[in-house]
């Protein structure tokens, strides 16, 4: 199972985080779009997971601040407790035993961040 984990900033638009998701690999076997429970119902996710056909899994901040990602932003660490909004919960959805595939992308108005987790079928 493959999830989207995806970050952004609150003016981002559609286009910017389909353009993240589009820079870490695409939606090819996506099964969810992740991300934190506070960004769960922005107007330009919930947006792009109607287009895409897909569910989007809030996670708590407690999961995401467990996370060790491979990428680091400041910013990021000092409001989630993680290096990656978008890695963090891509991989906090994905499963104990996930694996990232695709580290953060960002988008090229540099508004949102995607990252692929792999993980074993819920």
């Amino acid at each position: 199972m493959r999830i989207a984990g995806v970050g952004f900033r609150e003016a981002a638009g559609i286009e910017s985080l389909r353009g993240a998701l589009m820079a870490a690999g695409g939606t090819d076997g996506i099964v969810a779009l992740a991300t934190a429970a506070k960004k769960a119902q922005a107007e330009a996710l919930v947006a792009l997971a109607a287009e895409l056909r897909l569910p989007i899994w809030a996670i708590d901040p407690a999961a995401l601040a467990t996370v060790t990602t491979r990428t680091w932003s400041d910013r990021v660490a000092s409001r989630f407790g993680t290096g990656s909004l978008a890695e963090a919960a891509a991989l906090a959805a994905a499963g104990p035993a996930a694996r990232l595939v695709a580290p953060r992308a960002v988008s090229a108005d540099g508004m949102a961040t995607a990252a692929i987790a792999e993980g074993v079928d819920r």
